[in-house]
């Protein structure tokens, strides 16, 4: 009875902040990669980094004493220094971290009403957890969820002990996207550390060709209107009638910005497979981030549908130029930069100093080596067409890292994966897991179970990675963040509370 009492409290609570906060809705969204500044004077100054020593490799006795520095934040400001006080964790994922991830969103208003301690780890080879002087592909075996996640476990070890928490202080670790399988993952695997987990926009589900990706972009365009879906069928067919013709071809240069003239590869099927995914990867964008508003995809689904069928820009494929250059401006690029070749030199640069340092070369490697996640499209009469089938992914890891990387090593690898962890079935407890139906990655994601000890929620017309910014959504239409809220907070007092 009193810890039912206690409950009610906190979820009163918690439930104020977040409807005031739903009331003072703003245009400045926080993004997946640093959060908002939005307040930020009224809350906590920035952290300072901090460094924990790391294990090369779990798994292997004869590197187990080699060490490097990873990074983590941490925020004691609503710590209760208790032996009942919850722990929090975000587990980092394809980006660099934030020390803002550690003041601000979602996860730090449950922490000021818990009384929790915040860490924020950084995962390996992303950012500056460097665990090796480059990303060459002798060093980037060292990068796997397997190994980042007996990261997590040693990270969470070593805490307890350099802080002296209680066994009964319970870890919930926080993620979204690729760390919000991270988190559902750990719960799993390291069951006897951490006590529950809130999974966000996570596929659990390993998969080469990702067709399904694409189909959910359809489906969102679909939201707005149909008009728009077909508007961007006829503009990506028209192209393919374009790319037949000299005159066609210098078209398509003029409207869509090409740094190379495109006659130049008509021949070479891999820079038209290029240029049809950037195409069509700049628009799956502004579905994945709807109304999320993060720096990188300032755009929504009305505003380039509203593009899209206004008939006095021109003809669709006119349409899709103006849309295509949009998303260009945004992305501060001069120009659409198709050329195969370059991609591949820029992803073959192992130097921590290069652009492609940032999280492609890694993820990509992760892609290949774990995931798949090829978002393809395979149908010519579908509205993307056929260009970037599952083959012109595979041989970029090919191509990028080792010939032996085939279909053959992708099919086992990611078989392997989803053999580990579950897929679909996790045979763990505590997790809630979070979606959104506008976003592509909801489909290799959990969105429905018959088992309550693994809640899920579904939110229609919500994004990728929910939980991060649920409270800066507006409600929309019958299914209001609101009803999510509630949902978090049962599920988050629940483990802190009924332990």
């Amino acid at each position: 009875m009193k810890s039912a009492a206690v409950f009610l409290l906190i979820f009163v609570l918690i439930n104020i902040v977040y409807s005031n906060e739903l009331s003072q809705y703003q245009d400045d969204h926080p993004s997946s990669g640093e959060p908002s500044k939005l307040n930020l004077a009224n809350k906590t100054l920035e952290p300072e980094e901090n460094w924990f020593e790391q294990k090369l490799d779990h798994f292997n006795t004869i590197n187990e004493y080699i060490i490097w520095k990873q990074r983590y934040f941490m925020n004691d400001k609503f710590y209760r220094h208790n032996s009942d006080a919850p722990i929090f964790l975000t587990i980092g994922g394809e980006l660099a971290i934030s020390s803002r991830w550690v003041t601000m969103g979602a996860w730090i208003e449950f922490a000021e009403h818990f009384g929790a301690l915040c860490f924020h780890l950084e995962h390996r080879f992303y950012g500056k957890s460097q665990p090796r002087s480059d990303l060459s592909y002798e060093n980037l075996k060292y990068l796997s969820s397997k190994q980042a996640l007996a990261d997590v476990a040693n990270f969470i070890e070593s805490m307890n002990q350099k802080y002296s928490l209680s066994c009964k202080q319970k870890w919930i670790v926080f993620g979204g996207s690729y760390p919000g399988a991270l988190a559902a993952w750990a719960r799993e695997k390291y069951s006897h550390l951490i006590h529950g987990a809130i999974s966000s926009s996570a596929p659990i589900l390993a998969k080469v060709d990702f067709v399904e990706y694409f189909q959910v972009v359809k489906a969102s365009l679909a939201t707005h209107s149909a008009q728009c879906v077909e508007a961007f069928g006829r503009a990506f067919a028209v192209i393919e009638t374009l790319l037949r013709h000299e005159i066609g071809r210098r078209d398509l240069n003029e409207k869509f910005n090409t740094c190379t003239p495109i006659e130049d590869s008509i021949a070479n099927h891999l820079d038209i497979s290029n240029f049809f995914q950037k195409l069509a990867d700049n628009i799956a964008g502004v579905i994945q981030f709807n109304n999320i508003k993060r720096p990188d995809a300032n755009y929504t689904i009305d505003e380039v549908c509203n593009v899209m069928v206004n008939t006095t820009i021109g003809p669709p494929v006119d349409r899709l130029g103006v849309v295509s250059g949009i998303l260009l401006e945004k992305a501060k690029e001069k120009c659409l930069d198709y050329k195969y070749e370059k991609m591949l030199s820029e992803m073959k640069n192992i130097s921590w100093q290069s652009k492609v340092a940032n999280g492609t070369r890694q993820w990509t490697y992760q892609t290949c080596n774990e995931f798949g996640f090829y978002q393809t499209s395979n149908n010519r009469s579908d509205t993307f067409g056929d260009r970037f089938k599952v083959d012109f992914f595979i041989k970029q890891c090919m191509d990028i890292y080792s010939e032996s990387m085939n279909a053959t090593y992708l099919e086992r690898v990611v078989a392997e994966t989803n053999r580990q962890f579950g897929g679909l079935n996790p045979n763990t407890t505590n997790v809630l897991y979070v979606h959104g139906s506008i976003d592509p990655w909801h489909a290799p994601g959990l969105t429905s179970t018959n088992k309550p000890e693994l809640p899920t929620i579904f939110i229609e017309s919500a994004p990728h990675i929910v939980p991060t910014c649920i409270h800066r959504l507006k409600p929309i239409h019958h299914n209001s963040p609101r009803r999510v809220i509630k949902s978090l907070n049962i599920w988050s007092s629940c483990w802190v509370i009924h332990i």
